[in-house]
């Protein structure tokens, strides 16, 4: 009963007419984003935050949320239509759905993926709502002790899951992790590493850092790649699919929105697990293999039903225990500071109407992009005509506006601009930035619960192996690190993350 009333609650305030405005322009700005190559959620929300910055909580939510998901939506057709994924999680869609574009089948490829995400979109958000309740339930048992064994297991996943080599991640989490540790320490009063500068004397702004490494540094590395892209020659048409094209979708359907809901709640997963994957079991259980690569209809609706499922999913660390499960959540996260709201386990029972708010808009917005996106495929066809050069001095004028808005400070615009020379240096090296990201984030969190832990133990260590959950989170942490030095697994990671 508690359930019900609580989705009753998180209809309410998304179906208010802000919020519905809200959800419609995220989901649009998602699709959009998503049929330009390149681009990507990630770099769009760090672009966005400082405008976020005087909505309402709810409505920033649910505007970002709307982006994310959104943008599942959009990469799948120029993966379908020109064979170049939109989105790094539309990638495995173009195996099979650009071939049943050339053999005259664009529409029902398309079709498949927007009716594949809609279920799994709808799933995952009902998965959402049951796991929500009884995780914050438990969230409210943790103390610090707890919480800083979970921050450290999810800089862990995120090490392991990251692209490139595990030192290369760890380094990467423990520069984050330093970053986070600027400015003046709240207990003594003391300025720690900021070499005189007044503007480092609060911290390194989270905002700056995202919008540059992940916002602008993609931006120029797109200025490097061909611009010209050919769309299939066919007209699209028949985007209502056969009964035929229905039945052998479904149950790759059903099992990608299992998969992808399973693997989305992974610290660090990222937005590739879960189609990857599904394709593989896809391709593992049929009948014939051969078919895939060459048309096959179920490489096109696990992987895209994976990959909706996965994105949402994603989303339940994220508001039941205040931990991001990857980069983009980290974003997320930020969104909420900004808000002056502080992740962690309480904000279910603080904010319940954010909470519950941005949980049904999931599924109100998925039902907006079912209703729009298959009419609007001629509109976001002719948005792949647009030259990245022309894009570029436009972002980087918003980008600025938008850095220098959040405090009044030109020292916020370069240190965006650093930041985008540092992240396009980490693109160039083959580094990803994910887990400096997280370290950031997670880093002044990560200290103050474990200094609360010292303070509970009076400095005695064995606090976080006496108690239970502590006890558990660690022991999943070791027996990682550990897996990792074996020279299979190691050889089994490499070859996953190549393929």
């Amino acid at each position: 009963m508690e359930l019900f009333d609580n989705l009753l609650m998180g209809l309410s305030t998304a179906m208010q007419l802000n919020n519905l405005g809200f959800c419609l322009i995220g989901v649009l700005i998602g699709t959009a984003i998503g049929v330009l190559p390149g681009i990507g959620p990630i770099p769009t929300i760090a672009l966005l935050l400082p405008f976020t910055f005087g909505m309402e909580p709810a409505g920033a939510m649910i505007m970002l949320a709307g982006i994310f998901y959104g943008a599942q939506y959009g990469g799948s057709t120029t993966a379908i239509l020109v064979n170049v994924p939109g989105e790094t999680s539309s990638v495995v869609t173009c195996l099979d759905g650009h071939q049943m574009a050339r053999q005259g089948r664009a529409g029902t490829a398309l079709a498949i993926a927007a009716i594949s995400s809609f279920f799994a979109g709808t799933v995952a958000t009902v998965v959402i709502a049951l796991l929500s309740v009884p995780l914050a339930a438990l969230a409210l048992k943790f103390t610090a002790v707890e919480y800083f064994s979970l921050l450290v297991l999810g800089l862990i996943a995120a090490v392991v899951l990251a692209h490139g080599s595990v030192a290369r991640s760890l380094s990467m989490v423990f520069l984050g992790l330093l970053l986070g540790l600027i400015g003046i320490d709240v207990s003594s009063g003391a300025a720690r590493m900021t070499f005189g500068v007044p503007e480092l004397s609060d911290g390194i702004d989270f905002v700056p850092v995202a919008m540059g490494m992940f916002g602008l540094a993609e931006i120029i590395a797109n200025l490097e790649r061909p611009s010209e892209r050919r769309v299939v020659s066919q007209k699209v048409r028949d985007l209502i699919p056969s009964r035929a094209d229905l039945r052998a979708a479904f149950p790759a359907m059903v099992r990608g929105t299992l998969l992808g809901s399973a693997l989305g709640v992974l610290p660090g997963g990222g937005a590739a697990l879960p189609p990857f994957s599904s394709y593989a079991l896809e391709k593992k259980l049929a009948k014939d293999p051969s078919r895939f690569g060459h048309g096959a209809i179920e490489g096109v609706a696990g992987p895209e039903a994976a990959n909706n499922a996965g994105a949402q999913t994603s989303f339940i660390p994220l508001l039941t225990l205040g931990i991001p499960a990857n980069a983009l959540m980290a974003l997320m996260i930020g969104a909420l500071m900004m808000q002056g709201i502080q992740p962690g386990p309480q904000i279910m029972r603080e904010q319940p109407q954010l909470v519950w708010g941005v949980i049904a808009s999931m599924w109100v917005g998925n039902l907006m992009l079912l209703v729009i996106n298959l009419p609007l495929i001629g509109l976001w066809v002719s948005m792949l005509k647009i030259p990245y050069r022309l894009l570029f001095p436009a972002i980087v004028l918003f980008c600025c506006i938008g850095t220098y808005g959040i405090a009044n400070s030109l020292f916020n615009v370069w240190l965006m601009l650093g930041c985008a020379a540092v992240g396009y240096l980490f693109i160039k090296v083959g580094v990803e930035p994910a887990p400096l990201l997280l370290g950031l984030v997670l880093g002044p969190q990560l200290e103050e619960n474990f200094r609360r832990a010292m303070l509970l133990s009076e400095g005695d260590f064995s606090i976080f192996l006496s108690r239970p959950i502590s006890a558990v989170l660690l022991a999943v942490v070791a027996a990682v690190l550990l897996a990792m030095l074996s020279p299979a697994i190691v050889r089994r990671r490499r070859e996953a993350l190549t393929e």
